[in-house]
């Protein structure tokens, strides 16, 4: 859903959103890179990462995978089979509800995204002073507006 704002925009509003739009287009590619040299595509990463990131106690099923990605539930179905078969997921029927099947990460897996989530904190914690400058930008001129 796109909203609509009458403001008309400044060119500070123009360098903020294209600033922020650079710098999580950075961190993205770095992202990518960081999986690929893991040995995992970057959407097989995030599934693992969304699995591992679930709320303590509740157990993601492939519905809530493909929620969590934005992706259709066929697909998901699909990466999971991926994972599956790479080793870094394990699928078993849901306790409380047959017909749904849950996902859980297996060692390879968690030593896996160990290692891919202490870089990625590394690199966010390098990024957040220039996020935190954009947003705070872009907040104060949504406020002056």
């Amino acid at each position: 859903m796109v909203r609509r704002l009458d403001k008309t925009l400044s060119q500070a509003d123009y360098e903020a959103l294209a600033t922020l739009r650079y710098t999580l287009r950075k961190f993205m590619d770095f992202s990518t890179s960081a999986a690929h040299e893991a040995g995992l595509p970057p959407q097989q990463h995030q599934a693992l990462l969304a699995i591992k990131g679930n709320g303590a106690g509740e157990a993601m099923t492939i519905g809530m995978l493909a929620e969590k990605l934005l992706i259709a539930p066929h697909t998901a179905t699909e990466l999971v089979g991926r994972l599956i078969d790479g080793d870094y997921v394990t699928r078993h029927p849901d306790p409380t509800d047959k017909r749904r099947q849950t996902l859980r990460l297996t060692e390879k897996s968690e030593e896996v995204l160990q290692r891919l989530s202490s870089i990625h904190l590394v690199e966010i914690r390098d990024m957040a002073p220039k996020l935190i400058e954009i947003l705070t930008q872009l907040q104060a001129d949504a406020r002056n507006g």
